[in-house]
This record gives structure tokens, C-alpha cells and sequence, in this order.
């Protein structure tokens, strides 16, 4: 097996000759991938939930290994954007309401399941976040200061400078 670059492009990182510094190496990226390590949001979850780790695994459309190594640091990433996204609309609905009713607690798994979550192009509203610290002839301005440097950042400013509406992807 290859060396994985600094960014971790072998997902399931290298544990090398010391597992325990590769597992620390891994966690650190999943921080700086994710926000933090995937063990600690699986881990709430499954807090939250009161359910098993195959439980989890099933409605995210992972298997029940892959969520163990992702948890305990021996897989960097999660390797389908599919499954992230599920990971993320359940973190968001167990905000909303942390039920743990067993009816409902099966129902919202079964409906993370069921989903088909996309990425976004573009974060809803973005340009309206750009639009309320500068105006559309000093965002063109920025634009054009950057273009040298940074053509896609000042394609960004012109769109928002030209009033377009961000596409979602759907």
C-alpha cells in the first residue's frame, strides 16, 4: 500500500509500524475534514438515539465495520458523500428533537435511510451573506482586485455583485 499524502487521500490512512500515532494522525484529519473526529458525532449520536452501532450504520448506508473504524480512528474518510450527508440530516433532526421513543427514534432512522441528500453547488443565500457587508459596486470592485490572483473567489464577488440567486443543485 502507497503512502497517503498530508491531506489523507488514502481513506483508510496508513497505520504503519504504530497504530496508535497513525490513529492520532487519522483523528486530526478527521478534525480538520469534519469539524471534529467522526467518533465523537457517531458517538453522540448513538447517545442520543440509544441505538446500536449497526443500527446507525444501516440508516447512514454504511456497514457496521466501516462505522467502527471510522469511529475509532483506523478510517480517515467517509468514502460515499451520500452517507455524510445522511450523517449530517440525522445530527440535524436529533437538534430538533432528541426523542429517543423507540416508534419515533425508528421512523427518523428510517426516513435517514431512505434519503438521497446532494451537495450543493453553492450554500443557499450565500451572495445575500456577501450583500450585507458591501454593496453590488464595491463587491465588483473586490472582484476586480482579486481576478489576478483568485478567479474563481472574484467570479464569486460578481455574481453577487450581479444579483444572481445561487444554484443549489436541485
Amino acid at each position: 500500500m502507497g503512502r497517503s499524502d498530508a491531506a489523507g487521500s488514502d481513506p483508510r490512512g496508513d497505520l504503519g509500524s504504530d497504530p496508535r500515532a497513525a490513529v492520532r494522525r487519522n483523528r486530526e484529519l478527521q478534525r480538520r475534514f469534519y469539524g471534529e473526529p467522526l467518533g465523537d458525532r457517531l458517538r453522540r449520536l448513538l447517545r442520543a438515539l440509544d441505538v446500536s452501532q449497526a443500527a446507525l450504520a444501516t440508516a447512514l448506508g454504511t456497514s457496521s465495520p466501516m462505522l467502527s473504524q471510522l469511529m475509532s480512528g483506523r478510517r480517515v474518510k467517509i468514502g460515499t458523500p451520500a452517507v455524510l450527508g445522511r450523517l449530517v440530516l440525522l445530527e440535524q433532526a436529533v437538534a430538533r428533537d432528541a426523542s429517543t421513543d423507540p416508534v419515533r427514534v425508528e421512523r427518523l432512522l428510517a426516513d435517514v435511510r431512505a434519503a438521497e441528500p446532494r451537495a450543493p453547488t453553492s450554500a443557499p443565500g450565500s451572495y445575500d451573506l456577501l450583500r450585507t457587508v458591501a454593496g453590488p459596486d464595491e463587491l465588483a470592485r473586490a472582484a476586480d482586485t482579486l481576478d489576478r490572483g483568485f478567479p474563481s473567489l472574484a467570479g464569486l464577488l460578481r455574481r453577487a455583485a450581479g444579483g444572481e440567486v445561487p444554484d443549489t443543485g436541485r
